[in-house]
């Protein structure tokens, strides 16, 4: 049976990859979308979002949410994703928004769907936080809330301890953390997230709509390498694989904050690992990952998203 999604969302490369993933799986029916800035702007977002709908023939409700984070300026990440946020040859659509709010989206896809549906928030958080602020009961109206963001017992990869997607919002995030009993998927298994060099030659040299896609895999190639690995992380196709089969991540329950102070760990997730604070449980932190499992079905959500 699969499992009915509403994603945040924030297009940028390895957004557009868990989106065709998502889309293609068998596994998953995605119910609805709201865009927020990060990767790029939320003009490009949602656009980008539209395009990648388009791309593929399908058609989900799409909801344009927050254009700046809560407190912090926006830094957007255009020299990794591409002018405007995206690799490859898209179509130039408009696409039909929503006349909803990002944030009222979610909420209105928690009163339809209830215990059904799983968020699964894989970009900066203001869109789930300000949903959280209208409707508390949230994370008992849903099955699950997924976010791919922080590192919780890692370093950082936008600064040496803060995770990209934390650390434009950290004041977001922090609610977040503070409300939503989230299951955090951060670079602490995310890192590891990658995909095979000979999936994406593949795709590359079958050109087209998977041409296209084999940019969006490989969407750092001016850098020539990436970072902990030998091949591309797909940061946020990790959520989705778990929400698909549950036994590709590992989680453990531990006390989580986020730094807002300003400092050198602006941004940053503060895990209290050994207890030491006395705080119960506030989130479960994935701490490993089945590359093997990932992989697979990774690869079967986005063969089936370009299927002939």
């Amino acid at each position: 049976m699969s499992r009915k999604v509403f994603f945040d969302t924030d297009p940028g490369c390895d957004d557009a990859v868990m989106l065709a993933m998502a889309l293609g799986h068998d596994g998953i029916d995605v119910v609805g979308l709201s865009t927020v800035c990060g990767n790029t702007t939320i003009e490009n977002t949602t656009r980008n979002t539209h395009a990648i709908l388009a791309l593929g023939g399908y058609d989900v409700p799409v909801a344009r949410g927050c254009g700046r984070p809560l407190v912090d300026e926006l830094d957007t990440a255009e020299w990794i994703h591409g002018e405007n946020g995206l690799h490859g040859d898209i179509p130039d659509v408009d696409g039909d928004t929503r006349d909803i709010h990002g944030a009222d989206a979610i909420v209105e896809a928690a009163h339809e769907y209830g215990d059904e549906l799983t968020i699964a928030a894989v970009g900066p958080l203001p869109n789930l936080a300000i949903a959280l602020a209208k409707e508390p009961r949230l994370p008992d109206l849903v099955a699950d809330i997924y976010l791919m963001g922080g590192a919780a017992m890692t370093t950082g990869n936008v600064t040496p301890m803060a995770e990209a997607n934390f650390h434009n919002d950290p004041a977001a995030a922090s609610r977040v953390l503070q409300d939503a009993d989230p299951r955090m998927v951060g670079l602490d298994v995310t890192n590891r997230a990658t995909v095979s060099p000979e999936f994406i030659e593949e795709f590359r040299e079958a050109g087209g709509v998977r041409g296209t896609i084999a940019e969006w895999l490989d969407y750092r190639p001016d850098s020539g390498t990436y970072p902990l690995a030998d091949a591309p992380a797909i940061h946020d196709a990790a959520v989705v694989a778990d929400i698909i089969d549950d036994s590709v991540l590992g989680f453990e329950e531990y006390y989580i904050e986020v730094d807002t102070t300003g400092g050198p760990c602006h941004g940053a997730v503060i895990c209290d690992e050994h207890g030491t604070t006395d705080n119960d449980p506030n989130g479960r932190v994935a701490v490993d990952i089945d590359v093997a499992h990932y992989r697979d079905i990774l690869e079967t959500g986005v063969r089936a998203y370009v299927a002939d």
